[in-house]
């Protein structure tokens, strides 16, 4: 899999893993297996473990032992940082062989993969430094005769649900900050997009993580997830997925330990345009950010809020550049816009497609899903006269689907901005910067770009407002995240005395 290969292809037998624990496999013994087709080529690619709840009790168990005797919370900073620089080198090293496995299970593009799995080694390598940066505060203003610590402690035992669209990426969103705090984790990601998973408990282990910090269980969200969110030895859990699910896990943990909860939900992302914008730009930014994951992402900006007096000229810009994008074999280097990962989500796509229609929007372009020789693709699709109580412009579609909304004021793109349930992200283009300030502070979302999308790092926290989730990933926020605070209040010198 050198990446200077003419053309890639799929293997010529599925790769079979078994499931993690204790920094080793087990193999699959008596348990099912899981065949997972590659979406791209429509043929068997990897064979997984169904695990069982008996199977996530072994992980729990490995990943409580781990941080009770304190292998791992007990070591220094700059020891974990050690760990965790490690591991970007080995990631480094391993890098292509990740983004094969990423994209034969995903779908997307190989190039795109390379450049996630690119920005997963700058994730550990920031970890490293915030491991040896995280502190607590001090209070010496309690008088001569005492002082307050107030720690940072980590939670302990972090269960993380990962889903099909982002397998490695919002991983590494997440497992390098955990661990920078001291935690020890199970991670569960999902069915269909599970072997990069396991090929970072290699790389982890490889890079001297100690056995039992970091266990990957293998299945179906419905027993394997639900058993993690039941289980009253996991301290946390995070989990990244719709919002429907979402509020499912809220009332599974209430019902468990009332385990603290870190949720990355839904969006219905808008990308707001002004007539002042450079139009290039904006539109070249609007297409990449329907389009980039063939739009099977959270932040997808799926809703054009467009200045009126252009928006007919815009929207021919953006489907002019959508219909450029190269669609086809995710393994081809030059390729673009990759295949839709599951079965379900390919005819959810559809549905919405057809359902935009029968309520009166106007296809505009795309809209098909055109035959590459195998796997299953859908075109990017623009609709315009949209209408805001539309489904398509309301329910997240997880797609290529771009609807088109014409506003007139600016107060009136904030209010179309904000009439949704969620608030993950949103853009704004403008080259009046005191337009796209205004509109950055009062738009609710929590993340923004102005005059570019999907941009960030990980030094930058990511997260939602409203529906679209609790909590912060990434950056020193990410770390704090899954820290708890404990209050120290010391006492020196002899007591003055209760009862004399």
């Amino acid at each position: 899999m050198d990446k200077a290969t003419s053309r890639l292809s799929p293997p010529e037998t599925p790769r079979s893993f078994g499931f993690y624990v204790d920094g080793r496999y087990i193999d699959a013994g008596n348990r099912e297996m899981a065949v997972r087709n590659s979406p791209g080529h429509g043929v068997p690619v990897t064979k997984l473990v169904k695990c069982t709840p008996a199977d996530v009790d072994m992980a729990v168990a490995s990943a409580r032992k781990a941080f009770d005797d304190r292998r791992w919370s007990g070591l220094s900073g700059a020891d974990r940082a050690a760990v965790l620089l490690k591991a970007a080198e080995v990631l480094r090293e391993r890098a292509e062989e990740v983004a094969y496995w990423e994209t034969l299970e995903n779908g997307k593009p190989i190039s795109q993969a390379r450049a996630e799995v690119g920005g997963c080694v700058g994730m550990f390598e920031y970890a490293a430094g915030l491991a040896r940066s995280l502190h607590g505060d001090t209070f010496n203003n309690t008088g001569d005769g005492a002082m307050a610590l107030v720690t940072r402690e980590p939670v302990g035992v972090v269960g993380v649900i990962t889903p099909w669209n982002f397998p490695f990426l919002i991983l590494c969103e997440r497992v390098p900050y955990i661990l920078a705090s001291g935690n020890t984790m199970v991670a569960k990601p999902s069915e269909v997009t599970s072997a990069t998973t396991l090929l970072l408990a290699e790389i982890l282990t490889e890079a001297g993580l100690p056995q039992g910090v970091f266990n990957v269980v293998t299945g179906a969200g419905s027993t394997v997830g639900q058993a993690m969110l039941e289980h009253m030895q996991i301290d946390m859990l995070s989990f990244t997925g719709s919002t429907a699910v979402g509020r499912a896990v809220v009332e599974a943990a209430g019902k468990s330990n009332f385990k603290k909860l870190g949720l990355e939900l839904g969006g219905k992302n808008p990308q707001i345009v002004f007539a002042d914008a450079d139009l290039e730009d904006a539109a070249d930014g609007v297409a990449f950010g329907i389009a980039f994951n063939t739009g099977q992402c959270c932040v997808s900006g799926s809703r054009l809020i467009v200045e009126r007096s252009i928006a007919d000229k815009f929207g021919k810009l953006v489907a002019d550049k959508l219909a450029k994008a190269r669609i086809g074999d995710p393994l081809d280097e030059t390729t673009q816009i990759g295949a839709i990962t599951t079965d379900a989500q390919n005819s959810t796509i559809l549905h919405y497609i057809a359902k935009g229609q029968d309520e009166g929007a106007t296809l505009m372009s795309g809209g098909t899903a055109p035959d590459h020789g195998g796997g299953q693709f859908i075109e990017p699709t623009v609709f315009t006269d949209v209408t805001p109580d539309m489904a398509i412009a309301r329910e997240e579609i997880f797609g290529p689907v771009l609807t088109i909304l014409p506003f007139d004021t600016m107060e009136e793109a904030i209010a179309m901005a904000n009439d949704t349930e969620y608030g993950l992200a949103a853009s704004v283009w403008s080259k009046n910067i005191d337009k796209a300030m205004t509109v950055s502070r009062q738009v609710q979302a929590g993340r923004f770009w102005v005059n570019t999308t999907l941009a960030g790092g990980p030094e930058i926290p990511i997260g939602g407002f409203k529906a679209s989730g609790w909590g912060r990933e990434a950056g020193i926020y990410g770390v704090e995240e899954y820290t708890q605070v404990k209050s120290v209040f010391i006492e020196f010198g002899k007591r003055d005395h209760w009862i004399s």
